[in-house]
């Protein structure tokens, strides 16, 4: 594959401690290439592993000149490889799939299609029939529904490994902490909403154990959080902010003025104000309010110091 050749796909792939699986992976999609007449290039982010995964890699590349690799000084996450294999790919349709062969390269020429054809930006695998334990399952379908209300795109698989870009999609995205999760929530605030939806086969683990644990079924809820306050209120944090601490505040006075009003006109010879609670409700609104409205004020001035401020993307220009 020369330099400036076109290239119709590029597959990226994360890893961490998958050197069983890697080869048979790779045959796997070179063949799926080889029969659809695709160009193609493989890059493999090797996550900081510890066992033979970069010299399966480089026994790869020597074979394959389509191979590509990207090696991690350490484990930094999921969203760190997908994002550096994002920034390194060269194709017009960016695959992405786990290397522990539980995805098909087979779902690739469909997916291909409606990125091409059907002309949608993103196209999410579904695994409607899983093979992973329940401990698993039930917690991913309860994360799902969640993640449909929150954040409107009917997705039934948000996670899935196995999804299609358009190239302008992961060349204009960025992805960090652990927000690979949210891939479609954020490519959708970022303008790219046509995103569609593929039933995909799910394949039994056949090397290595599983990655999953509890912490990451907890840190997944909490990311969905950031990244629902993070799209909807990132660039305007006072709407957020300012609208509760005013409600806060606006309770507290109201409060307050009651309480005087009854005070001196109403119930002239009951206890002193400060015995009551109903005063310290209204003091800790009063409080509330202020810190919040404070909290948006200050976050619209970092936010005014940003260098991505006015990062907007432009589809087309004459």
């Amino acid at each position: 594959m020369s330099e400036n050749e076109k290239i119709d796909i590029s597959i990226v792939v994360p890893l961490f401690n998958e050197d069983e699986s890697l080869p048979e992976l790779h045959d796997w999609i070179v063949k799926v290439m080889t029969e659809n007449s695709f160009t193609y290039e493989i890059v493999f982010i090797n996550d900081g592993s510890t066992d033979e995964s970069w010299a399966v890699i480089e026994d790869l590349k020597s074979k394959n000149g389509c191979v590509r690799g990207i090696k991690f000084q350490r484990n930094y996450g999921k969203s760190a490889a997908l994002h550096v294999g994002f920034e390194a790919t060269k194709g017009e349709v960016v695959i992405t799939m786990d290397a522990d062969l539980q995805d098909s390269p087979d779902e690739i020429p469909k997916l291909y299609r409606m990125i091409t054809e059907d002309q949608f930006d993103i196209v999410s695998g579904w695994k409607k029939k899983r093979y992973d334990p329940l401990t698993k399952t039930i917690p991913t379908k309860i994360y799902n529904g969640v993640n449909r209300m929150m954040s409107g795109i009917k997705l039934h698989d948000m996670n899935c490994g196995l999804k299609a870009y358009r190239k302008e999609v992961v060349k204009s995205i960025e992805i960090f902490g652990e927000m690979h999760r949210y891939i479609p929530v954020i490519a959708k605030a970022a303008g790219f909403s046509k995103i569609g939806e593929k039933v995909v086969q799910h394949q039994e683990r056949k090397y290595g154990v599983t990655k999953f644990g509890l912490n990451r079924f907890v840190n997944g809820f909490l990311d969905m959080f950031t990244i629902t306050f993070i799209t909807r209120f990132g660039k305007k944090p006072m709407h957020f902010f300012g609208l509760i601490g005013s409600i806060f505040f606006f309770m507290g006075v109201c409060l307050a003025i009651w309480l005087g009003v009854f005070k001196l006109w109403i119930d002239t010879d009951s206890r002193l104000i400060a015995d009551r609670a109903e005063f310290y409700l209204a003091l800790t609104f009063i409080i509330l309010g202020t810190q919040l409205f404070l909290a948006g004020f200050i976050a619209e001035l970092i936010g005014r110091s940003s260098t991505t401020r006015n990062n907007y993307l432009i589809e087309k220009e004459i």
